[in-house]
């Protein structure tokens, strides 16, 4: 009853948002994003109060607990979507419609994956201690690698789709595919979707092994995960222009990573680290690197660049 109760109201507000709020094609601001955050922030706090009364605390805390991962391994993802979005030049009035339909792709596939690392654990419970070092090895690989960029050409996704299919030079709106001569092709804005659900499921292999070190629960885990994931194109939406001011994120998301594998590594040991601790480690880690992100920020953060009216508005407004 839970599992049918909980996807019946996402999909409930996932219709509301795309056939009503973003019905049509319209750049998203800072304001507006700001909103839609603190509104899935809220939901998600608000649900995990629920699990508490109707699933018991313990379920309660998990939840929050894998949430707040989830959340924070995102906000790497984020930047990203950015680069990527950078690089295709996509309008900002397509940006949401491309991340509306790549969430949706990511909440299937990150459902499939937990189903199957929920039978393996369930199967092979010495996994956990691979997933745990992986995570560990993750950690230290994001602390000392930088990041090699977007770099599409070497896709194997992206290099199949222009194999197989025709690809526009141009955007038709905020279509997926157009026709170039009467035969039918792809968009620009269709290998930016491929780009991203790829891009997502590489986020994957580090965010569902990390829940997992806190609840082995399918439903906690999947819960988490699709909050963390729905508040995500609200938080490009804010992030994206402030990518400058998160410099030191990436170290904090790194040894929460670290530390999440070592917890479950420690079990190998049968030393349990409780819950509880786990939930403030991680946001204690999450908060002292965006403080220290901030303290070092060469400028203030003008938000109000992204309220700028379009040539649209303007004109409306004129009239």
């Amino acid at each position: 009853m839970h599992w049918a109760i909980f996807v019946v109201c996402i999909l409930f507000f996932l219709a509301l948002d795309l056939g009503v709020f973003h019905r049509k094609a319209r750049k998203v601001k800072f304001k507006e994003a700001l909103a839609w955050s603190g509104l899935w922030c809220s939901l998600a706090l608000l649900f995990g109060s629920f699990v508490s009364v109707y699933r018991g605390f313990d379920e309660g805390t998990e939840f929050v607990t894998g949430y707040i991962i989830e959340l924070s391994l995102s906000m790497d993802n984020v930047f990203v979507i950015a680069l990527i979005f950078a690089y295709f030049r996509v309008p900002a009035d397509f940006q949401h419609r491309v991340l509306f339909w790549g969430i949706m792709g990511a909440l299937v596939m990150r459902g499939v994956m937990i189903l199957a690392g929920a039978a393996l654990i369930s199967r092979f419970h010495q996994i956990l201690y691979f997933f745990g070092a992986f995570l560990v090895y993750s950690g230290i690989k994001m602390l000392f690698v930088d990041d090699e960029g977007v770099e599409p050409e070497k896709n194997p996704c992206i290099r199949l789709a222009r194999k197989w299919f025709r690809v526009s030079p141009d955007y038709d709106g905020q279509k997926f595919t157009t026709k170039i001569d009467g035969r039918h092709a792809l968009t620009p804005l269709a290998l930016v979707l491929v780009m991203i659900e790829t891009t997502d499921l590489i986020f994957a292999l580090d965010s569902i092994p990390a829940i997992f070190a806190v609840t082995q629960n399918e439903f906690i885990v999947f819960t988490s995960n699709v909050f963390a994931i729905l508040g995500l194109r609200s938080m490009y939406f804010v992030l994206a222009n402030a990518i400058d001011y998160f410099r030191y994120l990436k170290y904090g998301l790194s040894i929460v990573l670290i530390f999440i594998g070592a917890k479950m590594l420690l079990e190998m040991v049968e030393y349990h680290i409780p819950t509880m601790l786990s939930l403030y480690i991680v946001a204690g880690i999450i908060t002292g690197s965006v403080i220290m992100s901030f303290m070092t920020a060469p400028q203030t953060i003008d938000p109000s660049a992204n309220d700028e009216p379009d040539e649209a508005g303007d004109e409306d407004a004129a009239s």
